[in-house]
């Protein structure tokens, strides 16, 4: 899994030697790995260059993963009303760990698309959709993860928040109003806001987010973007209050 994540998260492919020194691993364990996912289909390797990337059945697994997620299909149809009333692109994502995972994303009508993508893991303290997951916790879990940030912070963008205690400031703010916002923390000129989607139990098992460019921005965000977000979060929240199977984690 550590051989199929470096070579997921890389930009370029890479060839066996660099993700053996990447990875920290002794060449031939890396070399016995790779054999067996190559042999499995899930890495794959260019004929010329012996560079490395994501194999088809790795791929088919993913789709078929993504495409039978029970979550992305009882949200799917507020997902879409919320894009088309706000114009603008929604995300729909889940905790991973340290990060939020994006398993769904609707382009905006418009012509400037976002970069982002479904299967796009993104940090917790600098997203609308992490502050507004992490907001909604109960204080005991919501420490809990706190205390698995890397300290200091990642820092993207002069925007971004520096450490655990400014976080702690804009989570409260985001738990008074019930929604969170990302302003331009990760990408100049990009500015969300997010909101929970909540189990039967109350607690966050999701967040989204609708992202605008600031240079285009309504004039009143709240009635514009903030409204019909918190209104898609409930329709998604109760339709999960009211089917017991889409309460738990195997929905993810």
């Amino acid at each position: 899994m550590h051989i199929l994540q470096l070579v997921a998260d890389t930009s370029d492919p890479m060839t066996i030697a660099e993700l053996s020194k990447l990875s920290g691993y002794p060449r031939p364990t890396v070399y016995r790995t790779v054999a067996a996912l190559l042999a499995e289909r899930l890495l794959a390797e260019h004929p010329h260059t012996g560079r490395l990337t994501l194999g088809p059945r790795l791929i088919q697994l993913a789709s078929r993963s993504w495409g039978r997620s029970e979550l992305r299909l009882a949200a799917v149809e507020a997902l879409k009303q919320l894009r088309d009333v706000t114009g603008e692109t929604v995300h729909l994502a889940v905790p991973n760990g340290q990060h939020m995972v994006y398993i769904e994303k609707l382009e905006s009508p418009s012509a400037v698309q976002m970069n982002s993508r479904i299967g796009t893991n993104v940090s917790l303290h600098s997203t609308a959709v992490g502050k507004a997951y992490l907001a909604m916790l109960d204080r005991a879990s919501q420490q809990a993860v706190l205390e698995t940030l890397p300290q200091p912070l990642p820092h993207y963008m002069p925007n971004t928040v520096k450490d655990l205690k400014g976080l702690r400031v804009l989570l409260e703010q985001a738990r008074q109003r019930g929604w969170a916002v990302d302003d331009e923390e990760n990408e100049a000129g990009i500015y969300c806001f997010g909101a929970p989607i909540v189990g039967r139990d109350g607690m966050p098992v999701a967040a989204i987010s609708v992202s605008t460019l600031r240079f285009r921005q309504k004039p009143d965000p709240e009635t514009a973007y903030v409204a019909p977000l918190l209104q898609a979060c409930r329709v998604i929240s109760q339709r999960l209050a009211e089917t017991p199977a889409l309460s738990s984690a195997d929905m993810l």
